[in-house]
C-alpha cells in the first residue's frame, strides 16, 4: 500500500502576541517606529558610504553591505507583524510560511558569515597593514561580500526542504510572529526528529563555528594591538573593531539561545524581537556614535545640505 502524504494544512495562523491583546495598538506603534528607524538608519549609512569620499574604504563598503542585509532581514518579518497587530491579518499560506522561513533564516546565516568577513578584514588590516592594500583588492572585496549570501541561502535549503516534507495535519496555529523551524516542528504530525537534528547541526556548524573563528580573530587582534607602544595607536586600532564587536555580541547572544536549542518555547518569540527588530534598529547608531569617520561624514553631509539650501 502506497504511503500518502498526510499534510492537510493549507495555511497557518500566526498567533504573534495575541496573549497581549490589550496592548496590540501600543505594540503596533512600537514596532512601526522600530521598523522606520531601522530602515532610515541603515539607508543613511548606505548613502553616506556611497557619497562621502572619506568612507570609500573596504571597511565601510562591508558596513554598507551589512546595512543592506539588515534592511532585508527586518523587512521579512516586521511588516507582516504590523499587519497582524493592526488588521488581525494573521493567516499565512503553507508555501508563504516556508518561503518566509527560508528567506529569514538564509539572511540570518548570511549575517553570520558577513560578520566573519568584516572581522577578517579588520584582522588583516591590523596584522598586515603594509600588505593590506595589495591583499584586499577590489575583486577580493566583491567576492567576500557576495560569498556570505551564497553560503547563507545554500546552507538553509536542505533543512527547509526536510521540514517542509513533514506531515502537517493540524493544528495550524504557530505561537510566534513569523514562521521558523522550531514552531513548525512543534506542529508536525510526523516525527520531526530528522528535521530537528538537521536544524541543530546546521545551527552548530554555522553559529558556533563562525563565532569561534570570530573570537579567534579578535584574540589575535588584541595580542597584536597590545604590542603597540603608543596609547594613541592602541586606541585607534581598537576603535575600528569596537562597533563590530558590540553588533556581533548582540546578534550571536540571542541567536545561539534560540537556534542551538531549536525545539522552541513560548518565550522564544519574545527573545526573537531582539535580533529581528531591535538589534537591526540600533546597529546604525552603534556604527555612527562609536565611529569618528562616520560622524564626520554625517556632519559634512549636513553642512553641504545647509549650504545648498542657503544658495
Amino acid at each position: 500500500m502506497m504511503e500518502t502524504n498526510k499534510t492537510v494544512v493549507k495555511e497557518f495562523m500566526l498567533l504573534a502576541f495575541a496573549d497581549l491583546h490589550q496592548f496590540q495598538n501600543l505594540l503596533f506603534v512600537i514596532f512601526l517606529l522600530t521598523y522606520i528607524t531601522c530602515v532610515m538608519g541603515n539607508v543613511t549609512i548606505i548613502v553616506l558610504v556611497r557619497t562621502e569620499p572619506s568612507l570609500h574604504t573596504t571597511m565601510y563598503f562591508f558596513i554598507s553591505v551589512f546595512s543592506i542585509l539588515e534592511i532585508m532581514f527586518v523587512s521579512v518579518t516586521v511588516p507582516r507583524l504590523l499587519s497582524n497587530l493592526i488588521a488581525a491579518n494573521n493567516i499565512i499560506s503553507f508555501n508563504g510560511c516556508f518561503t518566509q522561513m527560508y528567506i529569514f533564516d538564509s539572511l540570518g546565516v548570511t549575517e553570520c558569515y558577513l560578520l566573519l568577513v568584516m572581522v577578517f578584514d579588520r584582522h588583516l588590516a591590523i596584522n598586515n597593514p603594509l600588505h593590506y592594500p595589495a591583499i584586499m583588492t577590489h575583486d577580493l572585496c566583491i567576492e567576500l561580500s557576495v560569498l556570505p549570501w551564497i553560503m547563507g541561502f545554500a546552507f538553509i535549503l536542505i533543512p527547509t526542504i526536510i521540514t517542509a516534507r513533514l506531515d502537517f495535519c493540524g493544528p495550524n496555529m504557530i505561537d510566534h510572529f513569523f514562521c521558523d523551524f522550531a514552531p513548525l516542528q512543534n506542529l508536525a504530525c510526523s516525527d520531526p526528529f530528522i528535521s530537528i537534528i538537521c536544524t541543530s547541526t546546521s545551527a552548530i556548524l554555522i553559529t558556533i563555528f563562525t563565532l569561534i573563528i570570530i573570537i579567534g580573530f579578535y584574540v589575535n587582534i588584541i595580542i597584536t594591538v597590545s604590542k603597540i607602544k603608543s596609547e594613541e595607536g592602541k586606541q585607534k586600532a581598537f576603535s575600528t573593531c569596537t562597533s563590530h564587536l558590540i553588533v556581533t555580541s548582540l546578534y550571536y547572544g540571542a541567536g545561539i539561545i534560540v537556534y542551538v536549542k531549536p525545539k522552541g518555547s513560548h518565550y522564544d518569540k519574545y527573545l526573537a524581537i531582539m535580533y529581528t527588530a531591535f538589534t537591526p534598529m540600533i546597529n546604525p547608531f552603534i556604527y555612527t556614535f562609536r565611529n569618528r569617520d562616520v560622524k564626520n561624514a554625517f556632519r559634512n553631509s549636513i553642512n553641504r545640505l545647509i549650504k545648498q539650501g542657503s544658495l
